[in-house]
């Protein structure tokens, strides 16, 4: 082993003791039901929780809705939580699966796309059928950049709730297929899958976006100048 890896396990480890240090006292303060720690609990992780939850369910009102009753079953559940990862992690795993769910629910009223549908299609030996597009090197482009953006949350917008949850939960929010796993109750070989699956629908989407934009035919002078003046 080297010197390197040594020191890198190290730091991990008076890594994880210092954030086992700082929740010590909020753990104890929750196991006690002490009156200020539901609000310690909220000062701590509140604003974390929801980035997560609106990234999975992509609304604000869900999200808060979700970040309520998790916490909620954090206080209630407290005396389960044994310790054997950190509880920053068993909160996270809590507040990911209630915004699974969330959206699960609100997505039961309309239909999901079928992502066999949008996915580039496979021959026999599971090669694509025609070569997917490289337009990658255009979003050096300025110009492109905040309508690829929007674009992207568009097609993010559009995944069924599976796929839409792991997708947010490894790209980004960094989580690996194992934590996405146990918060979701899924096997770590779904979780790659379904992020698989969803980082082509991705793909597709963005392609047939840049394809249409670069077809689009180019406005002239005249009719810029002619909007111009109805504005």
């Amino acid at each position: 082993m080297s010197l390197q890896m040594v020191l890198d396990r190290q730091t991990d480890h008076v890594e994880a003791r210092r954030h086992t240090d700082q929740d010590h006292d909020l753990l104890e303060s929750l196991r006690r039901r002490e009156p200020t720690a539901a609000e310690r609990l909220v000062s701590r992780y509140g604003e974390r929780a929801y980035r997560l939850a609106i990234g999975i369910t992509g609304n604000g009102h869900d999200a808060e809705e979700v970040v309520q009753d998790a916490f909620w079953t954090v206080v209630r559940k407290i005396d389960g939580f044994r310790g054997e990862s950190m509880f920053g992690s068993w909160l996270y795993r809590i507040v990911a699966n209630a915004a699974y769910q969330k959206l699960r629910g609100r997505r039961s009223r309309r239909d999901d796309i079928s992502l066999d549908e949008v996915l580039p299609p496979f021959d026999e030996r599971g090669h694509h059928v025609a070569p997917v597009a490289d337009w990658s090197p255009r979003t050096a482009d300025p110009a492109m950049q905040a309508e690829l953006r929007s674009a992207l949350s568009a097609a993010i917008d559009e995944l069924p709730a599976a796929y839409r949850t792991v997708l947010v939960l490894r790209d980004i929010h960094g989580r690996s297929p194992l934590e996405i796993a146990e918060a979701l109750g899924l096997s770590p070989a779904v979780v790659k899958t379904r992020t698989h699956r969803a980082r082509l629908f991705l793909r597709k989407r963005l392609t047939e976006y840049t394809t249409t934009r670069a077809v689009r035919p180019a406005r002239s002078p005249q009719e810029c100048e002619v909007t111009h003046v109805a504005g």
